[in-house]
Formats: C-alpha cells, structure tokens, sequence
C-alpha cells in the first residue's frame, strides 16, 4: 500500500496528482525549482523538497536528486506526472531499483515506445497500422522527390528504397510536444530544417535523433486513452480528438471524437488495445494516431498520463490518477470500462500572444468560474516564469451534448478574469465558435496557414505561423482591440474609472467633481499607451451617457444598449477591463511625461527572455521581408526573427550564446535601398 507519494514534476499536474491524493489519505510530496519556491503545488504538498541546479529548466530532471528527496521525506512512490521524467525508462528503473513503487508503466514498456523509429516498426510487426518513415541520419544522402506522398501506408517504408516525398514532418524521436518538428516543403529546406529539428530535440529530451514520415495536412489526430492492470485486462476507454493545435502543440481536445464512424472507432480502439498488449504494458497510456477518411495510421504511444485526460474522466466517470495508483498497487480493473456519457471539451489556456510567443511574469488575477473544470498551476499572484511550459491551465467543460459543453466553456472563458499576462483566451474562443469546429469539421492544418482561422500566410511574421485575424478577430488580451461597441466603449470606461479613482484618492477639496474649473477652455482627457489618440471622457462622445462611474464599475449607455465594464487598477498603472465582449488591458501615461530613451526605428526586439542560438546577418547585409535574421533559444524552443520589411542591416546588437531579456534590440533593420 502506498503510504506517501512523491511527484516528480510540477505546477498544474502535480496540484491534480496531489487531489486524489487527498481524497484517498495518502501523504505528498513536492519538488521545486528556486523560481517554483512559491508556486501553489509546493504549499498543497505535505512535504516540500528545493531541487537544487544551476539552471533551473534541468531541476527537475536531476535523478539523483529526486531519488534524495525520497529517502529524506519517506516516500514509498514516485508518480511522474507528464513531461520531464515520465518517459524516461532510466528513471523508473533507478525508482524500481530503489526500492519504490514507480507509478507508471514497466521500463521494458517505456524503451520501447520511446524511439519512436523503433515503435512504428514494432506496431508495424504486430499488424498496427503505421505512416512510412525516413531516415535522416545523413539529410545529404537522402533521396528525394517533390511528388505529393501519399495518404497513409500499412507497413514501414523501408528508407533506402522509397524517396523522400514532400511536404514532410520532421519529428523528434525521443520526444514530444511539438518539439524538434519542422514541416518541409521542398528538398532544398530539409538539411537546414533537420539540423534545427536536432538542435531543439537534444535541448528538449537530451537526444538529438530525427525521423521524418509524410505530413497529412488536412488529417486527423485522435487518440485512445488506454488502461491496463498486473492481470492482462487492457481497458480502451474511448477516443479524443486533438486536432486543433499550434505549432504541433494541442490547444484544444475533446472525448468523444466527433464524425468517428462505429467501425473506425473499433478499428481504433482495437489497434490501441493491441499496441498495449504487444509491449506488456500496465497503467494509464495513450496510443495516438493519424485519421484520414476512413483510413489509420499508427503515430506514437505516449507512455503516461496525458495533458488532456479530464475529457476522458468526464465522460466516462472515472478518476485515472486513482486508477494508476490502484493499479501500482496491484488492484484488478473489472473486465470492462464504464460506458461513456455525455461529451467534454477541453482548451488548454497558456500565457502567449497571439503568435504564439510565451509571455513571463505577474498573473495579477486568475479566476475562472462557470460550470467547468479548472485544473490549474496558478493563482492570482503566481509568477509565470521563462523556465517552464507557458501553459497556466486547462478549462474543462461536460455536457450531454457537444454544443452544451462548447457552450459552457465558450462562457467561462468569456468571463474569466485573467489580468497581467497576455493570454491566448480570445484564440480559444474564436476555435470554440467557429462555425467549422462546430460543425466538427477539424483536422491538424485548422490553425495553420489555409486554415480556417489562418486565412493565408503571412511573410515577414517575427514568429513562424503567426495567426490572421479571424471573424471578430483574433488578438491577445489586452489594447484596445476588442471588436464591437463595447470594445470601443472599454477604453472610454478605462478613462472614466481612472478618473473616478483619482478624485476618490483626492485629499484637497474631494467634495468637488473631478477637473472642475471655473472656466472651462479644454476637454478632460487622458492617453494610454495602447491608444494611438488621446481618450476624451468629459465632454462625452456623441450618443453615449454615463449610467455609472466609479473606479470599480462603469455602466456606460450608447442607443438605448447598456454596457457594464469591470475595472480593475494596479499598482503599477495597468488598467484591466472585463465586459461581456471581451476584455483590454491598458496603460496610461502620464501628462507630462519624463525623458526616456528612444528604440530606433526598424529596431527587432527580443519577443522574450532566451539565448542567442544563431546571427545570420552582419551589418551592411541586404534582407528580404521575412528573411531569418538570428533564432532565440527559449523554453527549449527555437523561435526565428524575421525581418519585417526589404532593407539593409544597420546594427546587430547580439552574439551567438548571449542570453537577452524580454524587450532587448537584437537588430536595426534600414528599411528601403540605402
């Protein structure tokens, strides 16, 4: 029996991990890094463990040092989450080897679904349905060929035999997550892409091999959440479909998977049952694939619990991290899973912009209500720090049907209070209410470019795939670009609300209205940096009336429509406002405003704090509208700058191997001939 429980990972999944924990009586213990000292997950833990590292993306990875934590805190488990170690066959050994029950599936289990090149053949052989896959060994040797590939083949290519049909994916074959992938179109981009695929992979899971197979561009990504017990029973608990995603990371995930015909969901579901039995494994697992029509194809098997498993617990009523540990601890499942009700959908809910880039910092208010699920690693106040997945929680919804749940979690996005951080909420909505999701007509591209909220491609973009507007537009929290007349209306309500809370805070003469003058020669007014023009709140613009103004709550009243802004103000100016079409966050500047020093036109600023991985231009060079200038290393990503426009480099600010702060210029780019 498992008495105290350490979880080797952090934030979101080790505060969910610790609340079944709760509810069955067994003992926690936390790990953290020196930026995650005050994280929530570190204070629910009975017992808390500082990792120590130089550098704070590789705490948690330290073996020895969790193995440590372990004898000093009297943990007879490990659970490790997802992520770091959870796919690290050398880790559940040394736990095993220590003597303590490894709450995950056998080591033999993880090995061989951790190269992915040597999984697809093992599926492969045991009649699983797999994509050809390349070899890129030795990119130069390849053989290649610009036809279109091919849908989906039922047996492994093998690469010296079949040329290299493009477009391709280049994949990570220790890893995940969207790491160490690269889409390549043409032959010419394969050796620059594969060796920026290696780069990314070593950094993110320690081995830089590469695989490629056929990218399917409008496919399906669904998946099959597994379970299986020490006694040979192997549960499918349904599918999930995962096809929303950015950069090859999923956004939102939902159980069941809509459209699925009965035989393609038995075709599915038997080919995860039998990849589980091939591999002996026991625990919770996911074997993911690729649907092209009727068509599978065999892509990974994930040998862990996954980010997206509340849909599944939703639907078919079970808590999976009590299975897990039921299941370590020698339990038998019953013959059969729980039958399924009701649909859930999930969206992942990160701090980034909206191309895609992590944001860092102050989370001043995190609150999310609603008929929902939250399963978070913050709360108001949390520091989201550069070191770590940018992701702040995921909101999950369940209903009798798909529209239900959309409709709830389309409501508790909306009306979230999400202050400090740029976050990609409205993105969320805009998927949750496009008409295509909604018919449930998704596949891998719908973000990409040619995508449904990506109407074409847009060169130049500092980031790579860098989101068009969609209908109402898509745009990170905060400015002035709310669409509709409430957008317009959240800034004038921003300035009132300021105002209001400046006469509140008055120690002379508080009884008089706000601006008062005998004689009145100018409008009030007041400017915030997001706004390009002064906001002028006294006299009021044409067709609009004051119902409310308090430094709080502004109702304000435009032909006969009433609309009600929450406002919030911090300590550092930031004003945040909250109303039923969507929410902004503003600065104002001051009247008189300070001399500050001037970032020089065309200047390419450092999108967040990282390292310099490559410069691949020098003063004087002539570029190209979305040419590559230099790649910032960050959250163990590769993020390229572009160029924004034609022109000739006039500095370069930075080095290989220099690390930057969020806001650094990297370069100057002369726009023009000159």
């Amino acid at each position: 029996m498992i008495n105290r429980l350490l979880v080797a990972n952090r934030g979101e999944i080790a505060r969910r991990i610790f609340r079944t924990c709760r509810e069955l009586g067994v003992s926690t213990v936390a790990l953290f890094s020196d930026p995650d000292a005050d994280a929530p997950h570190v204070a629910e833990a009975d017992l808390a463990v500082r990792l120590p590292g130089a550098h704070p993306a590789d705490t948690y990875l330290d073996a020895a040092a969790i193995l440590a934590a372990c004898a000093a805190t009297g943990a007879d488990a490990v659970h490790p989450g997802y992520g770091f170690l959870s796919e690290n066959a050398d880790f559940a050994r040394a736990v095993i080897g220590a003597g303590l029950v490894w709450i995950g599936p056998p080591p033999e289990a993880i090995a061989a679904m951790g190269v992915k090149i040597g999984a697809k053949r093992l599926m492969a052989a045991a009649g699983v349905p797999v994509l050809p896959s390349y070899d890129l060994s030795d990119p130069a040797a390849v053989t290649v060929s610009d036809a279109v590939s091919d849908a989906v083949s039922d047996a492994v290519s093998d690469p010296a035999s079949v040329p290299v049909a493009f477009p391709l994916l280049v994949k990570a074959s220790a890893g995940g997550g969207g790491r160490g992938m690269r889409v390549v179109r043409a032959a010419g981009e394969l050796a620059r892409e594969v060796e920026s695929a290696r780069r990314e992979a070593a950094a993110a899971f320690g081995d830089g091999t590469v695989f490629a197979e056929p990218l399917l561009e409008r496919a399906r990504h669904v998946e099959v959440q597994v379970l299986a017990d020490q006694h040979g029973t192997v549960w499918a608990l349904g599918e999930r479909e995962c096809s929303v995603q950015r950069r090859h990371q999923k956004v939102i995930e939902e159980c069941p998977a809509p459209g699925i015909s009965p035989s393609t969901r038995e075709l599915l579901h038997d080919a995860a049952v039998r990849a589980a039995r091939e591999i002996g494994y026991v625990g919770a697992g996911t074997v993911e694939f690729l649907i092209d029509g009727e068509r599978v194809a065999f892509l990974e098997m994930n040998t862990r619990l996954q980010v997206e498993h509340p849909v599944t617990e939703l639907v078919h009523g079970v808590d999976l991290v009590r299975l897990q540990l039921e299941v370590a601890e020698g339990a038998a499942l019953p013959a059969g899973p729980p039958e399924p009700s009701g649909w859930a959908v999930e969206a992942r809910l990160y701090a980034e912009d909206a191309a895609y880039v992590p944001q860092s910092g102050v989370l001043r208010r995190f609150e999310i209500a609603g008929d929902v699920r939250v399963d978070s690693g913050v709360e108001s106040g949390s520091v989201v720090s550069p070191y770590y997945d940018a992701m702040l929680a995921k909101v999950i919804a369940h209903g009798a049907t798909r529209e239900q749940a959309v409709r709830k979690l389309v409501t508790a996005l909306r009306e979230a209070r999400l202050h400090g951080l740029t976050t990609n909420r409205d993105l969320l909505v805009n998927i949750l209410t496009n008409r295509e999701f909604l018919a449930g007509d998704t596949h891998t591209g719908f973000l990409a470019p040619g995508g449904p909220l990506h109407p074409g491609p847009t060169p130049g973009d500092p980031i790579s795939d860098n989101p068009a507007a969609a209908d109402g537009g898509i745009g990170p929290d905060g400015g002035a670009a709310s669409p509709g007349v409430a957008g317009e209306l959240a800034v004038l309500a921003a300035a009132l609300a300021v105002a209001a809370g400046n006469r509140r805070r008055a120690r002379v003469l508080g009884g008089l209205p706000g601006g008062w003058r005998n004689v009145r020669s100018q409008p009030r007014r007041t400017r915030f940096a997001e706004v390009e023009e002064d906001v002028v709140y006294d006299p009021l613009p044409a067709g609009v009336t004051v119902v409310r103004a308090e430094p709080e709550k502004v109702v304000l009243e435009r032909d006969r429509v009433r609309h009600a802004f929450d406002v919030a103000r911090y300590p550092d100016g930031k004003v945040c406002v909250d109303h039923a079409g969507g929410h902004a966050e503003l600065t104002p500047l001051p009247r008189l405003p300070e001399p500050a020093d001037q970032v020089a036109p065309g200047s390419l600023l450092a999108p967040m704090p990282g390292s310099v991985l490559r410069v691949e231009v020098e003063p004087g060079d002539r570029v190209t509208k979305g040419q590559e200038v230099l790649v910032l290393e960050a959250m163990k990503m590769e993020h390229r700058i572009a160029a924004p426009a034609d022109g000739v480099v006039a500095a370069v600010h930075v080095e290989k191997g220099r690390q930057v702060d969020a806001g650094a210029v990297l370069a100057v780019i002369e726009e023009g001939d000159s």
